[in-house]
C-alpha cells in the first residue's frame, strides 16, 4: 500500500517566514532607541532587587519601596554620572588647548630632591641629566597623544543628547520593572521555557546571576574605589581631579586598578614640591588599591569567577560602541554570554587527555589512505 504524499505549500512557508522576519526587524527598528536604556535598567533592577524586597518588608507597599529605590538610583547613580559628564566637558577644553601648545608643557626642575637625605642630590643630578639628553623632546612626542585622548573624551561628553535619552529611558524602565518585576520575570521564564524547556529556564537564572555578579562585584567595586580615590585627589589639590576620577573608574572597571591614575598623581605632587600631600596620597592610594580585594568577595556572594580579559574587553568594546554607557553594559553582556556558553559546553564531559583514541578516529575517518 502506497503512503499518501504530503503536499508542502512552499510559497505559503516562504511568505510566512518573510512576514515574520519583517515583523521582527521592524519591531527592533522601532525599539532601537530604547534597547540600550532597557538593558541598562534591567541590569540595575536585577542587581538591586534584593534591596527592593528589604524596603518592601519595611514599608509594606510596593509603590513606596519603588519610590525609595528610584530616589536611591538618582542620588547614588544618576546625579554622580551627570556631574562627571559635565566635569568632562568643563575640563576637556583646557586640556585640549594645553595639548595643542607643546611649548607650554615643560618638565619640572624638582628642586625639592636636593632636600632628600643621602640620595637626594644624586637623584636631582640624574633627573637633570635626563632633561639635558632629550626630556623636552620626549614631552613633545607625548603631546599629540594627550590631545587625541582629550578630544575623544570631549566628543563622548558632547553627545549629551543620546546620553540623556538613555538615562531617561533607564529611569522609566527601572520604575516599571520595580513595580511589575514578578510579572515580567514570569513572562520571561515562560518565553525561556517555550524556547528551550528547562534548559531555557536555567539559562535565564544563570544570566541573572551573571548580571548581579558584574553589577555588584565589578561595577559597584569600581565606583566605590573611584569615589574614594577621587576624594583624595581633590583634597590633595591634584588638578582635574574629577576627570581623573572618571579615568580611575574606567581603569577599575577594566580590572587594571586605580594605581594607573594614583601613581602619576602622587608623582605630580612630589614633582611640584608638595611632599606632605604626596606622602598622604601614598597612604591613601594604598588603601584605595587594596579595597578591591576586600569589597569584591563581600559583594559577590554567589562566587562568580569572571575572567579579567572578558571584563577588560567588555569595557573597551562597550566604550567604543556605546560611548560612556558602554562602561556598564559591555561587561554585563559579555559576562552573560560567557556564562551561558560555559554552561552549554559543560553539558558534555571533557575530552580524555589521552589522544590515542582521537588519533585512531581521525586516521579512520578523516585521513584518505591510498
Amino acid at each position: 500500500m502506497e503512503k499518501p504524499q504530503v503536499h508542502t505549500d512552499i510559497p505559503k512557508i516562504l511568505f510566512t517566514v518573510i512576514f515574520i522576519s519583517f515583523l521582527i526587524i521592524a519591531s527592533f527598528w522601532i525599539l532601537t532607541p530604547f534597547i540600550v536604556g532597557f538593558i541598562w535598567a534591567g541590569m540595575i533592577v536585577v542587581a538591586t532587587w534584593p534591596l527592593l524586597l528589604i524596603f518592601e518588608k519595611k514599608v509594606k507597599h510596593r509603590w513606596l519601596s519603588t519610590t525609595i529605590m528610584m530616589i536611591l538610583i538618582l542620588l547614588v547613580f544618576v546625579i554622580p554620572i551627570i556631574l562627571l559628564v559635565s566635569s568632562v566637558i568643563d575640563n576637556s577644553a583646557p586640556l585640549i588647548e594645553l595639548a595643542k601648545s607643546p611649548s607650554d608643557i615643560k618638565p619640572p626642575q624638582l628642586l625639592w630632591l636636593n632636600d632628600v637625605p643621602l640620595v637626594g642630590t644624586k637623584l636631582y643630578d640624574a633627573w637633570h641629566s635626563v632633561l639635558a639628553s632629550g626630556g623636552n623632546s620626549l614631552m613633545a612626542k607625548i603631546q599629540p597623544y594627550i590631545g587625541q585622548a582629550a578630544n575623544w573624551f570631549f566628543a563622548q561628553a558632547l553627545n549629551i543628547g543620546r546620553f540623556a535619552l538613555h538615562l531617561t529611558v533607564m529611569l522609566l524602565f527601572s520604575g516599571l520593572l520595580f513595580l511589575q518585576g514578578e510579572k515580567i520575570v514570569a513572562w520571561l521564564r515562560h518565553l525561556a521555557v517555550r524556547l528551550g524547556g528547562q534548559r531555557g529556564d536555567a539559562a535565564l537564572l544563570l544570566a541573572s546571576l551573571s548580571i548581579r555578579a558584574v553589577a555588584l562585584g565589578v561595577v559597584l567595586t569600581a565606583l566605590i574605589q573611584a569615589i574614594v580615590g577621587g576624594v583624595g585627589l581633590a583634597v590633595s589639590g591634584v588638578p582635574y581631579a574629577t576627570l581623573l576620577t572618571v579615568l580611575m573608574f574606567i581603569c577599575c572597571l577594566a580590572q587594571i586598578g586605580p594605581l594607573l591614575v594614583l601613581v602619576p598623581s602622587v608623582l605630580w605632587l612630589f614633582w611640584t614640591g608638595d611632599t606632605t600631600w604626596g606622602i598622604v596620597m601614598v597612604i591613601w592610594g594604598g588603601v584605595v588599591a587594596t579595597m578591591d580585594g576586600v569589597l569584591r568577595p563581600y559583594l559577590i556572594k554567589m562566587g562568580a569567577d569572571l575572567p579579567m580579559v572578558l571584563i577588560l574587553t567588555g569595557v573597551i568594546g562597550g566604550i567604543l560602541t556605546l560611548g560612556m554607557i558602554g562602561l556598564f553594559i559591555g561587561p554585563v553582556v559579555l559576562a552573560v554570554a560567557n556564562s551561558l556558553l560555559n554552561a552549554w559546553i559543560n553539558e558534555m564531559p571533557k575530552p580524555d587527555p589521552d589522544l590515542s583514541e582521537t588519533i585512531e578516529f581521525m586516521n579512520k575517518n578523516f585521513i584518505d589512505k591510498k
